[in-house]
Order: C-alpha cells, then sequence, then structure tokens
C-alpha cells in the first residue's frame, strides 16, 4: 500500500501517525511540509478529500494564526489559503492520503481509519494505548 504523510518531525502527533504507518508495514512518502510546502491546488485537494473546510485545516495553537487576525469569520477561504502557503505552520497536521483515504489525523489513531489493520500493540509516545496487546483498538 502506498501513503502519503505530510509530516512535521517536531510535532508529537506526527511523530505517532508515523510510527502506526510503519506498524502496518507501510514505508510512506514523507513531505516536511514546513519545508517543502503543497502547493495551493494540493492543499485544497487534502483539505476536499478529508472532509475538512478551509477553517478546520488551520493550526492555531503555536502559530501567528491571532496576529495575523485569522479568527476574523468575514476572511475567505482564499485569504486563509494564502495565510497558510505563506505561513506553512498555519497548515494543520499530519495530513496522510492512502488509496483508502485521506485524513487529517489529530489524533493520530485517525490514521488507522486509512490504513490496513494493525494487530500488534502500540503505545504512544505520551503513554497512551492506541491498540491493546490482544490487537484491539482502545478508543
Amino acid at each position: 500500500m502506498k501513503a502519503t504523510i505530510y509530516h512535521n518531525p517536531s510535532c508529537g502527533t506526527s511523530r505517532n501517525t508515523l510510527a502506526l504507518i510503519r506498524l502496518a508495514g507501510i514505508e510512506p512518502e514523507v513531505i516536511e511540509y514546513l519545508t517543502s510546502p503543497p502547493t495551493r491546488e494540493r492543499l485544497v485537494e487534502l483539505i476536499a478529500a478529508a472532509g475538512l473546510s478551509v477553517r478546520e485545516a488551520i493550526r492555531q495553537k503555536g502559530t501567528p494564526y491571532a496576529e495575523l487576525g485569522l479568527d476574523d469569520p468575514n476572511l475567505t477561504d482564499q485569504q486563509l489559503l494564502d495565510a497558510m502557503l505563506t505561513n506553512p505552520i498555519l497548515i494543520n497536521r499530519p495530513f496522510v492520503e492512502t488509496h483508502l483515504g485521506t485524513r487529517l489525523c489529530r489524533p493520530s489513531e485517525v490514521v488507522l481509519d486509512v490504513l490496513p489493520a494493525i494487530t500488534q500493540p502500540f503505545v504512544k509516545e505520551d503513554g497512551e494505548v492506541v491498540i491493546d496487546q490482544d490487537g484491539n483498538r482502545v478508543r
């Protein structure tokens, strides 16, 4: 199976998502979107494929979101996309794409929706159990 992750190696959620993809036996294409941001067209495709609005795909925490006035409800999708492309840290992460679908993997276990079944245990970096010793997803 082919998979692509728009990844930030400094983000625990992104690292956990990548680890789950690899646990599924997949070596994904890893795109570090802060240094290689998607094109406008690609970003629009990812957001739409994930079933999100542009506003839902914006990261607020740890970004210049407030300073740029992006909380203004009158801003258009085009203006929000402009801000995301100018400041890629505003793109929420990680987006993962497989032939089973596209998801914004927050929390990281959302990636399980677009991967083949994983039966091995998995525990996040923070100690939260995602897949138990019996191979069951913990919700």
